[in-house]
């Protein structure tokens, strides 16, 4: 299937956006980046990469050292194959705070204590932090110890939440009945100029989550979050998706031994939430599979590796099963543009829902088949009406899906292509931080406004 022409993004002017960028000289974002395989760490490269395009001076990306995330048990990309950031980036790993007599929180003092430094050395910045914990706790103090200083500070900041914030944390606070931690989160989170969440279902998780605490407390965390919180869907690099060239694709497929036969592909992290198991039992029970030489390829890392490569390995159909957890940035678009169907059969867990679903997205750009999905969380947000829907942890489902597509026509499934492709354009990430900047720009002239 040809390449998709590269297409150029022409973002809209949303009102006030030019003006943070002529007042604003830097860009902090603080979030767990390159090597974690995430899609905010992808979010994150992406913002940053359009703050360059769009004006600002200095771009930073506050993270955190390679020890720390490998020790944390966070799947990562091979180190090698972590593509650069353009010039004008710069990522920082602060050092830890203290030593051995400090058991916890170092490297939240080091990062804290870099963002002051960023703060009081006169250059206004804009803050973006993704994830509420620990990156905005770290921000919210940041700028608190700031100002305290005497010294000047130019800053305003957003803090974006993403679905595990909620499930991973404030939830779990609640079940727990930790009203102090999840009082920290909330309040920090509100503290921030600019609230925004990737979806509205992670915002409408939020007001539930405030409303539990509220009516426990007495706080009013809910009635807050419903004026105030945003939807900001994640920023995507729709250009190196659009631009995939055929002779980029036909040499990944040779390299992965894909070029002789059609393949159904999931890429994405390999944990309990994504649905692989299903997916392996639907490939194993659909007819069109079950009879004929299509692959699946299953491309991430993950906690559930080991599970999922016994699972393919006990498989009827192993020899048509591939588990791929080295598959790099630059391959990506190609693997998913060489696809006859992606399926992505994610379901909500106690630890983990998908609120909204950035592979899928970038799926949608690649082309390549048609994408099939659930309902879970915020994936109907990223797909719209133009994926095929699974029902949750049901593998008949699946294979009911699966058959569907492979049975379609060439022209019947580059119809679906072109249709998710027009959907997902709306993520752009030059749009995408044009609309953060309204806000900002909103949020600064209120202020200024109050204190005038």
């Amino acid at each position: 299937m040809s390449a998709a022409a590269p297409t150029t993004i022409t973002p809209a002017t949303p009102t006030g956006a030019d003006d943070v960028l002529r007042r604003y000289r830097r860009l902090v974002i603080v979030v767990r980046a390159d090597p974690v395989i995430c899609g905010h760490s992808v979010e994150a490269r992406n913002l940053a990469e359009a703050a360059l395009l769009q004006g600002f001076e200095e771009v930073t990306i506050l993270t955190w050292p390679i020890d720390r995330l490998e020790a944390a048990g966070l799947p990562l990309k091979p180190l090698d194959r972590v593509l650069p950031y353009s010039p004008g980036i710069t990522v920082e790993r602060p050092d830890p705070v203290g030593d051995y007599r400090v058991p916890d929180g170092r490297w939240q003092a080091g990062l804290v204590g870099r963002l002051i430094e960023l703060f009081t050395d006169g250059v206004p910045t804009v803050c973006l932090s993704l994830y509420l914990s620990p990156h905005t706790l770290a921000v919210t103090e940041a700028v608190t110890a700031a100002r305290r200083t005497g010294l000047p500070v130019d800053v305003v900041t957003v803090a974006e939440a993403v679905g595990s914030d909620i499930t991973n944390v404030v939830r779990t606070c609640v079940a727990q009945g930790r009203f102090g931690a999840a009082a920290h989160v909330m309040t920090s989170y509100l503290a921030n100029d600019v609230v925004v969440a990737v979806s509205e279902y992670t915002k409408e998780l939020i007001i539930s989550a405030a409303t539990e605490i509220d009516a426990l407390h007495g706080t009013s965390f809910a009635a807050q979050s419903a004026e105030r919180v945003a939807i900001s869907y994640p920023a995507l690099d729709t250009a190196s998706y659009l631009g995939v060239d055929d002779a980029d694709v036909a040499a990944v497929l040779a390299r992965r031994g894909l070029a002789d036969a059609p393949y159904v592909l999931f890429l994405s992290r390999l944990t309990e939430a994504k649905g692989v198991p299903d997916l392996i039992t639907g490939f194993e029970r659909a007819t069109a599979t079950a009879t004929g030489p299509v692959r699946l390829v299953i491309a991430g890392r993950g906690p559930q590796e080991a599970e999922i490569r016994a699972l393919a390995a006990a498989s009827p159909l192993a020899d048509r099963i591939q588990v791929l957890t080295d598959v790099h940035d630059a391959e990506k678009p190609a693997l998913m543009q060489g696809a006859v169907a992606f399926v992505l059969p994610t379901l909500p867990r106690p630890e983990f829902v998908e609120t909204f679903g950035i592979a899928v997205v970038e799926k949608m750009l690649a082309g390549g088949g048609v994408v099939a999905t659930t309902t879970t969380g915020g994936v109907p947000e990223a797909v719209g009406d133009t994926a095929k829907i699974i029902e949750i942890s049901d593998p008949d489902s699946v294979a009911r899906v699966l058959d569907e597509v492979l049975a379609m026509t060439p022209a019947e499934r580059e119809a679906w292509e072109a249709r998710a492709r027009a959907y997902a354009l709306q993520f752009d990430r030059a749009e995408v931080l044009r609309k953060i900047l309204a806000l900002v720009s909103r949020e600064v002239g209120a202020a200024e406004a109050v204190a005038a």
